[in-house]
């Protein structure tokens, strides 16, 4: 096999193994392992992917502790009560309190009561915790939003494993055939050697070519071995559970596809950038939360309940106090939140501005990706004809006495790179179509369409 091609199928490896994001290569395993091996498909790989794959598990965390936060600030605006119930005994010295009277014994009781009442406390009106109260259900929004994100990001990282699985398959095909071939080719040359008509060097270069297809045999045998592990992994499968890809490696051009129109439909479905700009909403009621630190505000305190020696021997009491309260001086605490508002305010704007023009730089890289795969099969393709031809002439010619052995294996070598390059610009193909999926959002309903799925 050429240098050229061997490095080819390193860096497609490469492409395949880093297209997951770090924190979704991981997952949380569902199942026993079973002897024998299951089909899969793309979709039931994307479902169990959705399913197990920690970082959507994270995110799930983290939407939980953003819900948290939102009813935390909502039950700081909602009334407190609370009821309390008790029997006092009790015993005073009058003496203890400066109280002395005349002819009035010192030490009073014992005496018992009881008391049960019910409490509340509310706020009235303050301005700084309906803003917070915005914020947070801003910020729980945004987390949600992260799910949706993080779906599109198994997508992508399920997908891109898939479809290197389906490359490595159609690599171990065609150079089992490639192997048979040389095979073939290798008796001929040795039977013509037996008989005389060529030297014994053509029968020793079929030989070494026989033996390198054995070899890159091996090799992608190998591979398909690693990429299934790392799906695996992806998704969630036991270890040790074999499966196998059911889905064809598919193969659709895709025509009248613009930027334009890529960019305003990922402007809307994104959910990391409406994420972002409810990330950036919250941000902007967060400062005017610190704003609103300046203002009164009113609060109601209050009590009801019933007191006295005995249950029937008791009498209802209550108390309402109605409070404004003002800042007068706060030592700089205000102004120190304002710029902590301004300062987060400021840089969810320049984060959402980098995404908008990292969208754009996506969309735009994966088309100019997906027109050169698509130009790369449509060569590849062509060149496959040829190479197969050249491969046909040459057998003839060598089996008629007239060529060489040299010329022989070149043309083996043509057709083996051939095949190998059809399926390397169909995987690129693929795996554009993926990235560009994800550029665009909604990854699994956008992929379905670039596929031609239904």
């Amino acid at each position: 096999m050429k240098p050229i091609l061997l490095l080819l199928l390193s860096l497609l490896t490469m492409q395949a193994q880093t297209i997951a994001p770090e924190g979704y290569r991981g997952s949380v395993v569902n199942g026993q392992a079973t002897p024998t091996p299951f089909g899969l498909s793309l979709q039931d790989a994307i479902a169990r992917g959705i399913k197990n794959n920690i970082g959507l598990l994270v995110r799930g965390s983290d939407a939980s502790e953003a819900r948290a936060d939102r009813l935390r600030a909502l039950s700081a605006l909602m009334p407190n009560i609370t009821g309390s119930a008790s029997v006092v005994v009790a015993q005073n010295n009058l003496t203890t309190f400066g109280i002395q009277v005349p002819g009035f014994p010192p030490v009073v009781g014992p005496f018992n009561y009881i008391d049960a009442r019910a409490s509340v406390s509310t706020s009235v009106f303050d301005w700084a915790l309906i803003k917070r109260l915005k914020a947070a259900t801003e910020n729980a929004l945004a987390s949600q939003l992260s799910i949706d994100d993080g779906r599109d990001l198994v997508v992508e990282a399920v997908a891109s494993g898939y479809f290197a699985i389906l490359a490595d398959v159609g690599r171990v095909e065609v150079t089992k055939n490639q192997l048979d071939l040389s095979l073939q080719l290798y008796q001929i040359a040795k039977d013509n050697h037996a008989a005389g008509v060529v030297p014994a060097i053509d029968e020793l270069r079929a030989n070494v070519e026989s033996q390198k297809q054995q070899q890159t045999l091996l090799a992608v045998q190998n591979q398909l071995g690693k990429d299934k592990l790392a799906l695996a992994r992806v998704i969630g499968l036991p270890g040790g559970q074999e499966f196998n890809a059911t889905d064809p490696a598919p193969y659709k051009a895709l025509d009248g596809l613009t930027p334009d129109q890529l960019l305003t439909k990922a402007y809307r479905l994104r959910s990391d950038y409406q994420s972002m700009e409810a990330r950036v909403r919250a941000s902007a009621l967060s400062l005017k939360a610190a704003d609103a630190e300046r203002y009164p505000t009113v609060s109601l305190d209050g009590y009801y309940g019933d007191t006295g020696p005995a249950i029937g021997n008791s009498h209802g009491v209550f108390n309402v106090t109605g409070s404004l309260q003002f800042n007068i001086f706060d030592g700089g605490r205000i102004r120190a939140d304002q710029e902590t508002a301004s300062s987060i305010l400021k840089r969810r704007q320049n984060d959402l501005d980098d995404l908008r023009g990292k969208i754009d730089y996506d969309v735009r890289n994966a088309l100019l990706d997906l027109k050169t795969a698509a130009d790369q099969v449509a060569i590849a393709k062509v060149s496959l004809d040829l190479a197969q031809e050249t491969l046909n002439q040459a057998r003839d010619r060598y089996v008629a006495g007239v060529g060489s052995g040299i010329e022989l294996v070149d043309a083996q070598v043509s057709l083996a790179s051939a095949n190998q390059d059809v399926i390397s610009a169909a995987y690129a193909h693929n795996l554009a179509k993926v990235q560009l999926a994800r550029a665009v959002g909604g990854t699994q309903t956008t992929l379905k369409e670039f596929l031609g799925d239904k």
